[in-house]
């Protein structure tokens, strides 16, 4: 049986459409903001199964689809997430490697003047402003991943210096907010500058790759089973006191 393939472009597209769709007021994913979330969800030190990862694509802010939503719309949008998410699983685990979804950077948006008196929204520009263009770029992307990452917190709860490390890496891309957020990326920079966008890229992927090498371990842990009492022979009599062999008792079901 051939495996599914990976999204085409036509296919990325119309999935972008279909989430833009998603009623309101919820406010779903875009096509570059899932494919971080996707990662994100991957490279959990636990397997986590689609249905309890796929809701989350709907609303950033932890918001359901209504019971009423049209099934085929539903079902399509799946169908097209659930190829994504295999595409870069088998892509992480052969390769080591898988090409992000990173949007094109718009034109500068000039700020509305009305919206520029919020003081909240001011201070959200002034640090947006801030932010180089390869951060910016990268933003949706590291955003996607940071809100699996929020969704599931066990990776980000690991004991693991280099998981912590790698966190920092990609979340440099995202607005520094607090001082302590801005020294870390200032000595991102300062040691690890990232010459262009497809220098960003390359470490972006390799991060997300140390991670998904980080957890494998903790990914597919299967927890050995423990018995309370000493092992019964099947010709040893019954632990419940039937009197009958253990297998004609209950070693026989």
């Amino acid at each position: 049986m051939s495996k599914p393939a990976d999204l085409t472009d036509a296919e990325f597209a119309e999935l972008d459409e279909l989430l833009a769709t998603t009623p309101a007021p919820l406010q779903a994913l875009d096509a570059s903001m899932l494919d971080g979330y996707l990662c994100g969800v991957l490279v959990q030190p636990r397997l986590i199964e689609i249905d309890e990862w796929l809701p989350n694509i709907f609303d950033y802010d932890g918001g359901v689809l209504p019971e009423n939503v049209d099934a085929a719309w539903l079902a399509r949008v799946r169908e097209l997430v659930e190829r994504r998410y295999t595409a870069l699983n088998r892509a992480l685990v052969e390769d080591g490697w898988f090409d992000p979804v990173v949007l094109d950077l718009d034109e500068e948006v000039q700020t509305d003047p009305t919206t520029a008196q919020d003081p909240d929204q001011a201070e959200a520009q002034a640090t947006y402003d801030a932010m180089t263009p390869i951060a910016r770029t990268l933003m949706p992307w590291v955003a996607g991943f940071q809100h699996a990452a929020l969704c599931f917190p066990e990776l980000g709860e690991m004991d693991d210096d280099a998981v912590m490390a790698a966190l920092a890496r990609l979340y440099r891309h995202l607005p520094a907010e607090t001082p302590e957020e801005k020294e870390i990326v200032a000595t991102l920079d300062r040691e690890h500058p990232l010459k262009d966008l497809d220098d960003a890229i390359e470490e972006l992927v390799v991060t997300v790759a140390d991670l998904c090498d980080l957890t494998e371990q903790h990914r597919y842990r299967v927890e050995a089973v423990r018995r309370e009492g000493p092992k019964v022979g099947r010709n040893d009599p019954c632990p419940c006191g039937s009197g009958r062999k253990y297998k004609q008792c209950h070693g026989g079901n």
